[in-house]
């Protein structure tokens, strides 16, 4: 989960150069919006139903605020996004009040564990690493494929060539954001049978990814993979060392040795150099 959130991170952060705090929002909304449906429709159709709404919820904050915002400094848009996820955050403690919600198992029960090396996995867990294999996988054939996925890249690279070939630099920070919106919806679902949803998830959530991002490097979506990997691993094995009420500190330990040590992550570049210079 936090290597799809650090995905998230960077879908957004490589189209607009924002780093948006409201990532872990949109993991919240889609687990609260599918149970909510899931009441009176399937898991599966509640599921693709709430990852469709927040799509449309993420482009819709692009067009109202950051549209807008566009002469704004990067810092300002930072303090934008944090704003926007308690706004958020309160407003779904409005209308899911502070009950913890989940949804029932994709397939099979916590009975119905596979063993694995010794370990029991759930059902669930396999949906988990299962999502995130096939997003990275379809988020590279998505970038690298298709025309819109090349644009997107283009933007992220040079904006200003980008929008001189006729590449509508716009409605690409929109489609980011809408992208990152459906992933942290879809990442929301799976794993709301596990760790259930509740309002408050949100910012815990967005720390993490946003630490896993940072050990990979911004702006890699693969790299994000690494380092919300690595950072939920490092996160399980703290438990043998420190109490599990500090289990969070793992992460932010790691949040601050990198942006100390090597801020631009293990797979990143410094900024102005070269690829010549590598």
């Amino acid at each position: 989960m936090y290597a799809i959130v650090a995905i998230g991170f960077n879908i957004i952060y490589s189209a607009t150069g924002v780093l948006n705090f409201a990532q872990g929002e949109f993991v919240m909304l889609g687990g609260m919006v599918a149970i909510t449906l899931a009441s009176f429709l399937p898991v599966p159709v509640a599921v693709a139903v709430a990852v469709a709404i927040v799509t449309l919820f993420g482009c819709g904050l692009e067009l109202v605020f950051f549209r807008r915002l566009r002469s704004h400094s990067i810092l300002h848009m930072i303090i934008i996004t944090i704003g926007l996820s308690i706004v958020i955050q309160e407003l779904a403690l409005h209308v899911w009040d502070e009950k913890v919600r989940s949804l029932p198992y994709f397939t099979g029960n916590e009975a119905s564990s596979v063993k694995l090396l010794g370990a029991a996995l759930s059902p669930q867990v396999i949906w988990v690493l299962g999502t995130a294999a096939i997003v990275v996988v379809l988020l590279q054939l998505f970038y690298k494929r298709t025309l819109y996925g090349r644009a997107m890249r283009a933007c992220s690279s040079n904006l200003e060539a980008a929008m001189l070939v006729g590449i509508n630099a716009g409605n690409m920070r929109t489609a980011a954001f809408g992208l990152s919106a459906g992933l942290g919806a879809l990442a929301g679902c799976v794993i709301s049978p596990i760790s259930m949803t509740h309002y408050e998830m949100g910012p815990g959530l967005a720390i993490k990814g946003f630490a896993a991002a940072i050990l990979g490097g911004l702006g890699n979506p693969m790299a994000a993979v690494v380092g919300g990997l690595t950072v939920g691993l490092i996160e399980a094995f703290s438990v043998s060392v420190i109490p599990s009420a500090f289990k969070d500190v793992a992460a932010f330990a790691i949040l601050l040795a990198m942006l100390f040590l090597r801020p631009h992550g293990l797979f990143g570049r410094p900024s102005g150099v070269s690829v010549r210079e590598v």
